[in-house]
């Protein structure tokens, strides 16, 4: 046995979360040998396959349109606060569940600019996640704003000595991701929120590769507005809802865009003019995505048992591990690690990178070893702390491995 496999199944034995792998669906072993996509989607649970059944037999057929009476319609802010509470370091009454995330994205930023009149610049990054970039374009295009961009290296992210030296009494918005999606660079969200706070502006921060992973501490770092997905660490299933902070002191003053049914103040009453409901809830616009909330119940369950530290912790050795992978395995291949080695600047995945490792997905799908491609040449291997193994993560990196070898 091999020091590194050695190490993988000392690893797995001392594991204290080990148990928790027992409780997702898995692939036939002839399909899946290592998936190391957790940080894009997350795997299903048993319960959730149990919930969903359920919902669909006895609430949906059983209840039918009386389950919205039966609590359905409060899903968005109790589901919210739970998630708030287990994973974000966010007290109730101010996390809601619905929407995409792009959709999210736009309502608060939209809604952050406009709370700031007399303040014509927004300021983001360069590498941050398209559809972030994207939106605020659109933004600017509509509301007549100057975008002030910050070049970030794609190795790491966001500092707050950069983001001191752009914003000023100009500055409405700032928005970035806690953890970078293509590096994993942890951003220090404290700092550079006591740095644009100092200069009158807001802060937004896009959750979605930390949700989950990382703990998370919106309340205490003075976090103004954040945006999350559900469908990566908090394995919510494809396309599942997103989730959106809005603090507490900001939402008598913050007004969303979308101005739908279900964020008036008494949606039923079906009445002349929009006007919106108190707190948290104003965030929502139309019918909320019950179905789709339904895996939520069963990850938040497991995530409050397992505990996000632990999770943290797992996630740090299991990135340490494939760090060191990289290193005796696949530098000599010419792959470079393009992720902080820092723990504290690292999220839950590494990215490496090479010239040509496009050609290698298909073999690597055909050998049942499953990572992220993320153009030109990266190769993110996101472990996902409640569901892989070290073992696991040791044959994936084998195989990745032996494919360069052959490819030599």
């Amino acid at each position: 046995m091999s020091d590194l496999l050695g190490r993988a199944t000392a690893l797995d034995a001392a594991d204290p979360l080990a148990s928790y792998r027992d409780r997702f669906l898995t692939a036939p072993a002839s399909d899946l040998l290592s998936y190391l996509d957790g940080n894009s989607l997350g795997r299903p649970l048993e319960a959730t396959a149990a919930l969903m059944e359920d919902f669909i037999r006895r609430q949906w057929g059983g209840r039918l349109i009386r389950g919205w009476t039966d609590g359905w319609l409060d899903w968005p802010t109790t589901l919210g606060d739970r998630l708030g509470s287990i994973a974000l370091g966010a007290a109730a009454g101010q996390t809601v569940i619905g929407d995409s995330t792009t959709v999210l994205i736009y309502k608060l930023a939209r809604a952050a600019v406009d709370a700031r009149p007399g303040r014509d610049r927004v300021v983001l990054d360069t590498d941050n996640f398209p559809t972030d970039r994207y939106v605020l374009e659109g933004i600017a295009a509509e509301r007549g704003l100057e975008l002030v961009w910050i070049s970030t290296d794609p190795v790491s992210g966001v500092h707050p000595d950069q983001v001191s030296s752009v914003v000023d009494e100009r500055t409405a918005l700032v928005l970035f991701s806690h953890v970078a999606y293509r590096s994993g660079w942890l951003a220090d969200i404290a700092e550079i929120n006591r740095i644009a706070h100092a200069a009158g502006a807001l802060t937004m921060w896009d959750l979605c590769h930390s949700a989950g992973s990382v703990p998370i501490s919106l309340d205490e770092w003075g976090v103004d507005l954040a945006v999350g997905c559900t469908y990566k660490y908090l394995n919510g299933g494809p396309g599942a809802p997103a989730f959106a902070y809005l603090r507490r002191e900001l939402q008598d003053s913050l007004r969303q865009p979308i101005q739908g049914w279900m964020g008036h103040r008494a949606s039923f009453e079906m009445g002349h003019g929009h006007e919106p409901a108190p707190g948290i809830r104003a965030l929502l616009s139309g019918t909320p995505a019950i179905l789709a909330m339904v895996p939520l119940h069963a990850n938040l369950d497991m995530l409050a048992e397992a505990g996000i530290e632990e999770v943290r912790t797992k996630s740090l050795l299991l990135t340490d591990y494939v760090l060191d992978l990289a290193d005796q395995w696949l530098a000599p291949f010419g792959v470079e690690v393009v992720s902080p080695r820092e723990q504290a600047r690292r999220g839950g995945h590494v990215t490496l990178r090479r010239a040509g490792f496009e050609a290698l997905l298909e073999p690597l799908w055909d050998s049942g070893v499953i990572p992220d491609y993320r153009r030109p040449d990266g190769l993110r291997i996101g472990p996902a702390p409640l569901s892989t193994s070290f073992t696991e993560v040791h044959q994936g990196l084998a195989v990745l491995r032996d494919l360069l070898e052959k490819q030599r």
